[in-house]
């Protein structure tokens, strides 16, 4: 779990720290503001966390499981980072017309499921119902993301479901999304109570989506979601 954090601190802090993102304007967004005044620091910290997490990988002998853990970890690297080309110029993963929501569900739902299973030595089709349940949840929520950068991703030229369907369309999609993860939760016999409160409250969080909402509505509400399920689990 240490691992898993710090290596989350990795990604989330080198994405903050991108050259390119720093020159485009923070808008009313007093948390792409702070990250401008905050460069250095957060290079500082997603160094430390590199450390940390390259350790621990280390140290509980993760390296046999490399083969597996190496493309998840370009994943989550090339999302933001410009490497590919493409038309010209360099581009990250997030460009791809419509595959970031895609590509934020699947590495959140190997971290959080596949990981473990392969911690615990068991084979991942053991946890497909629940890798399913898992994508189709943060899938939802993903979209709200998509929702607060909507007139940022257009100005950048990058295609995202709120600006091919609109905004209530996006909200529409994350509904049916969140279905579908209820659905394969209840049928694989999850208690009801961690399925249906974590599908209830990421459905209102969506509907009061907004591209004006606070920073908190999104770091805070939103992401809050998740961990509101991993504790259903213990509490049922």
């Amino acid at each position: 779990m240490l691992m898993v954090f710090a290596a989350t601190l990795l990604v989330y802090n080198l994405d903050a720290a991108l050259p390119f993102k720093h020159q485009q304007p923070a808008g009313n967004s007093a948390r792409k503001a702070w990250q401008q005044g905050h460069r250095r620091g957060l290079a500082l910290l997603a160094g430390a966390a590199a450390v940390v997490a390259g350790y621990l990988f280390w140290r509980d002998d993760w390296g046999r499981y490399l083969p597996k853990v190496l493309p998840l970890a370009a994943l989550a690297l090339l999302y933001s980072w410009p490497l590919l080309k493409w038309r010209g110029r360099r581009r990250a993963l997030r460009e791809v017309p419509l595959l970031k929501v895609f590509l934020i569900a699947g590495v959140w739902s190997l971290v959080t499921v596949g990981l473990p299973a392969l911690a615990g030595l068991r084979p991942l089709s053991e946890a497909a119902g629940l890798l399913g349940q898992r994508f189709f949840l943060v899938l939802a929520l993903a979209l709200v993301f998509d929702i607060r950068d909507y007139s940022r991703d257009r100005r950048a030229g990058i295609y995202t479901f709120p600006g091919v369907l609109g905004v209530a369309g996006a909200k529409r999609l994350g509904w049916f999304f969140l279905s579908i993860a209820a659905t394969l939760g209840l049928a694989r016999g999850a208690a009801p109570l961690a399925v249906l409160l974590p599908a209830m409250l990421a459905a209102a969080v969506i509907w009061g989506a907004e591209e004006e909402q606070g920073d908190y509505y999104f770091a805070l509400l939103t992401d809050g979601v998740l961990l509101v399920q991993a504790a259903a689990y213990f509490l049922v």
